[in-house]
């Protein structure tokens, strides 16, 4: 039994790292990261307007360049 249960999690371990997801590059992920932005921005432009204002308002009220 002991013979037969470490062949099975051999061929287990094996058949996992041979489907492994490939990893990313980060300028793919990036460009992914990108074009997403900018397809939820066409589809909802007063969310993403929205957004741009509340994250342009903190960096300007915490920075007071005035």
């Amino acid at each position: 039994m002991a013979t037969t249960r470490s062949t099975r999690n051999n061929s287990v371990r094996s058949n996992a790292t041979a489907e492994r997801v490939r990893v990313e590059s980060p300028q793919e992920i990036t460009r992914d990261v990108t074009e997403y932005v900018t397809e939820y921005a066409r589809q909802n432009p007063g969310y993403a307007a929205l957004a741009c204002i509340g994250v342009g308002f903190i960096p300007g009220w915490k920075l007071k360049p005035w």
